[in-house]
């Protein structure tokens, strides 16, 4: 069975995840937490959409960007279509 990068566990069920620059196998948990961003304010973990700020600044919803100080024109969505 495929062993977690994170934790080293063996499961039948892990994943092997690949973003531009890194690729891993995981569980889903330890998933999360080798590669989803952190919110720049509060420092969660961004599972959903969230939102990006100029400059590779990501905060977990537009409240984030505001008590961040980023202007709201200057955000985007991830998946804004």
């Amino acid at each position: 069975m495929p062993r977690c990068d994170v934790c080293g566990n063996d499961y039948a069920t892990s994943m092997v995840v690949t973003i531009p620059d890194r690729m891993g196998t995981f569980d889903f948990e330890c998933a999360l937490h080798a590669m989803a961003p952190a919110c720049e304010h509060c420092g969660c973990w961004i599972i959903g959409h969230g939102v990006e700020a100029p400059g590779d600044r990501y905060l977990c919803c537009a409240n984030g960007t505001t008590l961040a100080g980023i202007p709201e024109q200057r955000i985007t969505t991830a998946n804004s279509d």
